[in-house]
């Protein structure tokens, strides 16, 4: 049984949560359940959160087989630019690219939770969460434990956005959450570059 840390599933949580809030996969989900039933497209964006999780867990475990200081710099360097494209992501250009994404696969009449599990995918990929995912692993060595955080931030999120519908905009400031994540990742980019030169 592998060991699971409490504070890295609850901070993998929290990072992965407000950055996920404002991005694309969020909006993807919100915009498809003002088409489909609610609980359809959150079966298909758990579907295609868990894959994307399950890649990034084992792109991180792989850089740990890395000289420990290198992998903590480069991981480090990779949540300063997180921060950097965080803060420079356009909400209503996101908006704008799910929309008609989306539309796509929901003229293409497949079941709603294939529709939702193909759109979210697609989104998905390369995106900051994934990426901030493989960083995290690659940093403190906890592959279950960060792949569980991950897993359950970006299952809350896609719930949250499902069941809110189009009601999700009127509450959640999306450059408000932008701005939240990009300081976010810059704080743990900085710890990550002093956590590297100090080994």
């Amino acid at each position: 049984m592998p060991e699971l840390s409490l504070a890295i599933i609850l901070s993998t949580f929290g990072i992965i949560f407000i950055a996920e809030l404002p991005d694309k996969t969020a909006l993807a989900s919100l915009v498809l359940a003002t088409r489909y039933k609610a609980h359809q497209v959150i079966v298909g964006a758990w579907l295609a959160m868990a894959v994307h999780v399950i890649i990034a867990v084992v792109a991180g475990s792989f850089l740990t087989l890395l000289p420990v200081q290198p992998v903590r710099i480069i991981a480090g360097l990779g949540f300063l630019t997180f921060a950097f494209l965080a803060l420079k992501r356009e909400p209503e250009e996101f908006e704008a690219k799910a929309e008609h994404e989306l539309e796509k696969e929901i003229k293409s009449k497949k079941p709603a939770w294939v529709a939702s599990f193909l759109a979210v995918f697609a989104a998905e990929w390369g995106d900051l969460s994934q990426l901030a995912t493989a960083g995290l692993v690659a940093h403190n060595g906890h592959p279950f434990s960060v792949g569980i955080g991950a897993i359950l931030g970006l299952w809350a999120v896609m719930a949250i956005a499902a069941l809110a519908g189009s009601q999700l905009n009127r509450f959640l400031a999306p450059k408000r959450l932008n701005l939240l994540s990009g300081i976010l990742f810059a704080l743990i980019g900085a710890i990550m570059l002093v956590s590297a030169f100090s080994l």
